[in-house]
């Protein structure tokens, strides 16, 4: 076939790449929009279950994670994987340290749900990227430019500003943004699948949450197991939150990091507006702008970002 004939079919072949790609654009767009809209409203369902106290429903997360994730990793063929993992000690360490990361990173996020500081909660994500920067630079030793590290400088402000606002030091903005930051560097190193990571970090800890569910019974009785509506919602932290890591896995494999990094505010936003608006959190004029501030941090972080990676394509 000579090179004019040809020419057709490679152009239809283009053309239908192009769609197929921008398809796959669109449900990584659908998939990422509703991991961070899940995150985002999560504090509605911990509001709910507020009578159960943040310990036990830690455990019950854990648990009930623990039940899904081996579902979906029945489904999908992935117990392979998990027998590699179990059977690797370097890798389960590194898995048995960022279970506990993550632990603590739930349990002060429910606590701080169960005591309405929901906004210092979300001050907390907001300044997570920022901090997770840092520990690369820290740890890492990777360099930042000149609008990083401006975006560094006018978040240490705001969090000194949150500081004054609450009259104290914003500890569970901190010890969010800094366990979460420390278990995605730690997680960088155990070489694991989303799914399969997680459930190997649940599966550590599970002895300890059914440990404490089982001695929760004993001590208080049945409690809150008894009450079909709190045990469904129960349940239900299952599902609230391995659901959107996996939605987050599926959109982060089709989209450019670039465009995951415009979505990561999502999530903070709806809980600093349910904050206010649903839960009655007061907003003084310091920690408004406090929040201004880490806006502005954001803004120059995430333009220079995108400045970067325009450069790169082009």
């Amino acid at each position: 076939m000579t090179l004019p004939e040809q020419a057709p079919e490679l152009a239809a072949e283009t053309v239908t790449q192009q769609q197929a790609n921008a398809t796959e654009t669109r449900k990584g767009v659908v998939a990422a929009l509703s991991a961070y809209l899940l995150w985002g409203f999560l504090p509605i369902l911990f509001h709910l279950l507020d009578q159960a106290g943040s310990v036990l429903i830690v455990a019950e997360r854990t648990l009930w994670s623990l039940v899904l994730l081996a579902i979906v990793l029945a489904v999908t063929a992935g117990f392979a994987e998990i027998r590699s993992v179990l059977m690797d000690f370097r890798r389960m360490r590194v898995i048995a340290v960022s279970a506990l990361l993550l632990v603590c990173n739930w349990l002060l996020y429910v606590w701080a749900v169960e005591t309405e500081q929901v906004l210092e909660a979300s001050f907390g994500y907001f300044i997570n990227p920022l901090v997770s920067v840092a520990i690369g630079m820290v740890f890492l030793g990777e360099r930042q430019n000149r609008m990083q590290t401006i975006a560094i400088a006018i978040a240490i402000v705001a969090i000194l500003i949150q500081a004054a606002g609450i009259g104290r030091v914003p500890l569970i903005a901190l010890g969010l943004a800094f366990s979460f930051g420390f278990y995605g560097f730690i997680r960088k190193t155990a070489q694991t699948g989303p799914a399969t990571g997680l459930f190997a970090e649940t599966l550590v800890v599970a002895p300890l949450a059914m440990g404490y569910v089982i001695f929760d019974i004993v001590r208080n009785g049945v409690g809150v197991h008894a009450d079909p509506t709190l045990m469904l919602l129960l349940i239900a932290t299952g599902p609230a939150t391995a659901v959107p890591l996996l939605l987050f896995a599926y959109g982060v494999r089709r989209l450019r990091l670039t465009t995951i990094g415009m979505f990561q505010y999502l999530a903070p936003s709806i809980q600093f507006l349910l904050a206010i608006l649903m839960f009655g959190e007061e907003l003084n004029a310091l920690r408004l702008l406090s929040f201004a501030l880490i806006w502005v941090s954001l803004i120059v972080f995430s333009w220079d970002s995108y400045s970067q990676r325009r450069r790169m394509t082009a």
